[in-house]
């Protein structure tokens, strides 16, 4: 393998580190996270000298902090296959393979429940979270206990992305805005099982799991996507119930939101979230110095690094200048994790990725 980042000097391993850090403790330097799309992790990894199989060494390479396993679908096929398509074989959407010069993406479509009678929506298949392996995770866990662990995701116990695949964006938010009961059932049924399979996680792995996330994408660039009202009746209620559990087992939450979404934080802090991940620079009111200024003392943050800037279109000493910059307004009074706003696109420089990583370790260091 290359070496091709000098990393920091460590006095204290990635639990501690991410653990302080929710607590706005001191640490020798910020935690580090990733995220990748295939075609850009295939790439940056070659250019580390690694193989697909090595992801670990990739991730020791950069000083990444965070590990975590989702247990996989064990169960009956409860949706049908498709020519061309894949079927998410938990929650029924559908996607089609659409390339592109930097590799391509999964697309979804086919939307089973676009115009579905409530009948049908009442009748729409949840997996049972008894069907899934958890004893590969738990293995995992165990096999990494010296990382920051956790539960979840940031597609976890959302509502209007995880609804909008497989009926729509505008289905699930008329649905919402109507109080179509059979949505809301259905909606319900979802967020139960996924909480059903944190909970016997953490139970299995009792005192390894650092930390619960959860996500809901709630603001466009420039405003929120729905109303706090909309918010407080339709999403707030199965947030709380994540919060529960996560406090139940002793762990903080943690909550993804892309978008404009600082407008929902003092309800956040109200419910007992105590970090925020994704942090797009570019929206409005989601600023470095904004977020620091106005949530900095209440909330630990996870990201910033925005994967629309000069992360995919600058140059390598933009990338080093922005990741300082970002440092320098969050890194007083502890409580930020380095992180892309995003799974990092095929369409970034390789030597931008490296150079973000790098300079987290030159720049990130608490004296």
């Amino acid at each position: 393998m290359k070496q091709l980042i000098q990393k920091a000097p460590e006095t204290m391993t990635s639990k501690k580190r991410v653990q302080k850090t929710f607590a706005h403790e001191k640490t020798d330097r910020i935690p580090i996270d990733t995220a990748f799309n295939p075609g850009i992790l295939g790439r940056t990894m070659q250019a580390f000298g690694l193989k697909p199989d090595q992801s670990e060494d990739f991730l020791q390479a950069l000083g990444v902090d965070f590990r975590s396993s989702s247990p996989a679908y064990t169960g009956p096929n409860l949706f049908p296959e498709k020519p061309g398509r894949k079927v998410d074989p938990v929650y029924g959407c559908y996607t089609r393979w659409v390339a592109h010069e930097g590799g391509g993406y999964d697309d979804f479509c086919d939307f089973p429940l676009k115009d579905a009678s409530p009948e049908t929506i009442s009748a729409y298949p949840v997996p049972s979270p008894d069907d899934f392996d958890y004893e590969t995770s738990i293995s995992y866990f165990k096999a990494h206990a010296d990382k920051a662990l956790y539960v979840g995701s940031a597609g976890i116990v959302d509502v209007i992305n995880s609804m909008g695949r497989v009926m729509g964006m505008e289905d699930i938010l008329v649905n919402l805005m109507t109080n179509d009961e059979a949505t809301l059932d259905l909606v319900k049924r979802k967020v139960e099982m996924e909480l059903g399979i944190m909970d016997r996680l953490l139970c299995r792995a009792k005192g390894l799991i650092d930390f619960l996330w959860i996500g809901e994408d709630l603001g466009t660039q420039i405003a929120p996507m729905i109303s706090l009202d909309l918010y407080r009746k339709a999403l707030r209620p199965m947030h709380c119930m994540a919060v529960q559990l996560a406090d139940s087992y002793g762990i903080p939450t943690m909550v993804h939101t892309c978008g404009s979404s600082s407008w929902v934080y003092p309800d956040f802090i109200e419910m007992g979230v105590k970090a925020v991940d994704t942090l797009q620079p570019e929206a409005a009111n989601m600023s470095p110095s904004y977020l620091k200024k106005h949530f900095g003392e209440n909330l630990s943050f996870h990201g910033c690094i925005s994967t629309a800037g000069v992360l995919s279109f600058g140059t390598a000493e933009q990338v080093r200048q922005e990741v300082k910059d970002t440092l320098d307004i969050m890194m007083p009074g502890g409580g930020y994790m380095l992180s892309p706003t995003h799974m990092i696109q095929d369409n970034t420089p390789v030597e931008n990725i490296i150079t973000m990583y790098q300079a987290a370790h030159d720049f990130g260091r608490y004296r």
